[in-house]
C-alpha cells in the first residue's frame, strides 16, 4: 500500500501545495535542460542531441567558408599583375571582406534568432558561393571590390546561425566535440587553400579556381536542405523569443567574452595574414617550404580542435563542471599563445617553426573552448544574437591585426615587436575569461530583472 500523503508512483505528495516559486523553478529547470545536460551516450545522436550529419555538414561549411575567404590572398600576386593593381589597391581588396562581414554580424545574429537558422545559413552560403564563382569572371578592380563585399555579407551568417543550431540541438556533453569539429573546419580551410589552392592556381589559373570553388560550394546546399531536424521544444503562441538585445548587452559575461574573442582573433589573423611573409622574408624559407610549413601549422590547429573537444566532453562526463572545463582550456590556450608568440619574436628559423606550431596548437584549444563557452553562456534562446555581438567585436582584429603588423614591421624592420603585441593581448585574453567572466554557466533569461547564471548539470539525475 502506498504511504499516506504520497503518490502511489512514489513521485509527489498528494497534499503538496504549489508555492509561489513553482513557476520560476519550472522555468529554471527548463533553462537547464534546454541548455544541455551531459549525455552518457558515447556516440552522436544516442540519447538525444545533435546528429553526426549536422556536425559534419557544419564543419564542411566552416571549411568552405575559410577556403572561399582566403582565396584572394593566395591569388593576390596573379590578380595584381593581371589588373596592374598597386599594393594599396590589393590591400583594399583584402580588407573589403571585413567592411561587410564585421558589421553584418549584428543583423545576422538577429535573423538567425527570428527565422529558421538552418535556412538562414543556407541562404548565406548561396550568396557567398555565387560571389566566389563570379570573382572568376571579374573584369576589374571595382567588380572585385563589390564581390568581396558581397562575400562578406554572405559569410556573416555562418557562425551566428551555426551557434544557434548547436545551442538548440547539442547537449552540454556533446558541445566540446561539436565545436571541436566546427573549429577544425576553420583551420583546415586555410591549410587546404595555402597548399592546394596555390598549386591549382599555378596550374589552371586563378579564374578557373575561383569559378570551380564557388560552384563546388553550392553543392553543400543539397545534403543540408535534406538533413532531418533534431526534435526541439516548440514555442507556445505569444511566448517571447528569449531575451532582448539590451538584456544581452547588459551582461558582464558578454563583454568579457568579446574582449577574449578579440585577443584570440588578433593572434589568428596575424598568423593568417603574415605567416607566409614572415617565413620567407624574415626566416629565409623558400616559397615551397613556406607552403608546407603553413599548411602544417593549420593542420595541427585543426587536429588540436578535435582533441580538445573530445577531452572536454570526457571531463564533463566524469563529473567536472562546465565552468572548470571551459576555463581550463581557455586559460591554458591563451597562456600557450603568449609563450609561443614571444618565442617567435626571439627564436631563429628552426625555433620559429616550432613556436609557430605551438601557437597553432594553442589557437585550436582556445577556439574550441571559446565557441562552446558562448553557447553555454547564452543558451539556446540567445546564442545567435550573443555570438553576433561577440563576433562583431572579435572581428575588429581582422581589420586591425594585419594593418598594425604591417606598420610595426615597416617602422622597426622586424616582426619581433608585432609578435610581442599578440603575446600581450593573449595575456589580456586570460584576464577576460579568468576575471571578467566570473563563471561559465547558462544565463537564466526567464527570471525577470535578474538574468542570473544557472548551473549546467554534468551528471544525469
Amino acid at each position: 500500500m502506498p504511504l499516506a500523503g504520497v503518490d502511489g508512483g512514489g513521485g509527489r505528495k498528494r497534499n503538496e501545495r504549489p508555492t509561489a516559486r513553482k513557476p520560476a523553478l519550472d522555468r529554471w529547470r527548463r533553462a537547464v535542460s534546454t541548455s544541455g545536460r551531459v549525455s552518457t551516450a558515447r556516440s552522436w545522436g544516442v540519447g538525444g542531441g545533435v546528429s553526426a550529419r549536422v556536425v559534419a555538414l557544419l564543419t564542411l561549411a566552416a571549411f568552405i567558408n575559410f577556403v572561399d575567404r582566403g582565396n584572394l590572398a593566395t591569388a593576390g600576386p596573379l590578380i595584381r599583375d593581371q589588373f596592374a593593381l598597386s599594393n594599396a589597391q590589393l590591400g583594399l581588396l583584402l580588407s573589403a571582406f571585413f567592411w561587410s562581414y564585421t558589421p553584418a554580424q549584428l543583423p545576422a545574429g538577429w535573423l538567425a534568432e527570428r527565422l529558421d537558422a538552418r535556412r538562414v545559413l543556407a541562404c548565406g552560403l548561396a550568396v557567398w558561393g555565387v560571389a566566389t564563382a563570379l570573382t572568376g569572371l571579374a573584369t576589374g578592380f571595382m567588380m572585385l571590390l563589390v564581390l568581396r563585399v558581397m562575400l562578406g555579407l554572405g559569410e556573416s551568417v555562418m557562425y551566428p546561425a551555426s551557434f544557434k543550431i548547436l545551442a538548440r540541438e547539442a547537449l552540454e556533453g556533446q558541445r566540446g566535440r561539436a565545436n571541436g569539429f566546427l573549429a577544425s573546419g576553420l583551420f583546415a580551410g586555410p591549410a587546404f587553400g595555402t597548399l592546394a589552392g596555390g598549386l591549382l592556381m599555378a596550374w589552371l589559373g586563378w579564374r578557373v579556381v575561383f569559378f570551380v570553388f564557388g560552384c563546388a560550394s553550392l553543392l553543400w546546399l543539397w545534403p543540408w536542405l535534406r538533413t532531418p531536424r533534431a526534435p526541439t521544444p516548440q514555442r507556445s503562441p505569444g511566448v517571447q523569443d528569449g531575451p532582448s538585445t539590451l538584456m544581452i548587452l547588459r551582461r558582464r559575461e558578454l563583454w568579457g567574452s568579446c574582449l577574449g574573442h578579440f585577443c584570440e582573433a588578433y593572434a589568428f589573423y596575424l598568423v593568417l595574414s603574415w605567416l607566409p611573409v614572415f617565413l620567407v622574408k624574415a626566416r629565409g624559407f623558400s616559397v615551397t617550404e613556406m607552403a608546407q610549413i603553413g599548411a602544417g601549422v593549420y593542420a595541427l590547429s585543426a587536429v588540436t580542435c578535435i582533441l580538445t573537444g573530445w577531452v572536454s566532453d570526457h571531463w564533463l562526463a566524469v563529473g567536472a563542471s562546465s565552468n572548470r572545463v571551459r576555463k581550463s582550456a581557455l586559460l591554458t590556450g591563451f597562456a600557450g599563445i603568449a609563450v609561443c608568440m614571444s618565442a617567435c619574436a626571439l627564436a631563429g628559423p628552426f625555433g620559429s617553426v616550432l613556436a609557430m606550431a605551438g601557437c597553432g596548437a594553442c589557437l585550436g584549444i582556445v577556439t574550441t573552448a571559446l565557441y562552446a563557452t558562448a553557447q553555454t553562456l547564452a543558451g539556446p534562446e540567445a546564442a545567435a544574437r550573443w555570438f553576433g555581438v561577440q563576433n562583431f567585436f572579435g572581428n575588429f582584429a581582422g581589420i586591425s591585426a594585419p594593418v598594425i603588423t604591417g606598420i610595426v614591421v615597416d617602422r622597426t624592420g622586424s616582426f619581433s615587436f608585432a609578435f610581442l603585441i599578440a603575446a600581450v593581448l593573449a595575456l589580456v585574453g586570460m584576464i577576460a575569461y579568468g576575471l571578467i567572466v566570473h563563471r561559465i554557466e547558462t544565463v537564466d533569461w526567464h527570471t525577470p530583472g535578474l538574468g542570473r547564471l544557472v548551473p549546467v548539470l554534468t551528471r544525469q539525475e
